[in-house]
């Protein structure tokens, strides 16, 4: 047996282009700075699904740092051309230079090369025909706009 293991392949398995409703701004608490956002519509795109993100069923319950580093707890629900619905957590973090932080918090259009915006992901559904989404290991990268954000995900193999 080698001792040498595979190393990891990532597959893109969808693009979420969401569009952002106004922040519930709960305000500071013993974790930091709480606020929901939101996530009111949108559409996502990959390989082997497509569809659009259900309003009502998605938000991003944010924890914003001193530093101004922001901790996401994002959840969606997607549903799927054929009618499929998938659930949708990621948990991750945006850190950056100060500067470029402000930008963000300011609402600015800041290309998402300037800072970090990465997700651990799980996803479930009870489509058959989307099992493999239930077994999957997934990562995502993020880039917020001035009215949206965009999330591609990828499986991990």
């Amino acid at each position: 047996m080698a001792d040498r293991l595979p190393g990891p392949r990532l597959t893109r398995v969808f693009r979420l282009e969401a569009t952002l409703g106004e922040p519930l701004d709960l305000g500071d608490t013993g974790r930091g700075h709480r606020r929901i956002v939101p996530l009111t519509g949108g559409t996502f795109a990959g390989p082997e699904l497509n569809g659009n993100l259900l309003s009502g069923a998605s938000a991003d319950w944010q924890i914003v740092l001193a530093d101004g580093t922001t901790l996401g707890d994002i959840r969606y629900t997607l549903q799927t051309d054929t009618g499929a619905l998938i659930y949708v957590q990621s948990r991750g973090v945006r850190h950056g230079r100060a500067e470029v932080l402000a930008r963000l918090g300011r609402g600015d259009d800041v290309d998402a090369g300037e800072y970090t915006f990465r997700t651990a992901t799980r996803i479930e559904t009870a489509a058959p025909e989307f099992d493999w989404l239930n077994k999957g290991v997934f990562i995502g990268v993020g880039g917020r706009q001035p009215s949206g954000v965009i999330y591609e995900t990828y499986l991990v193999w």
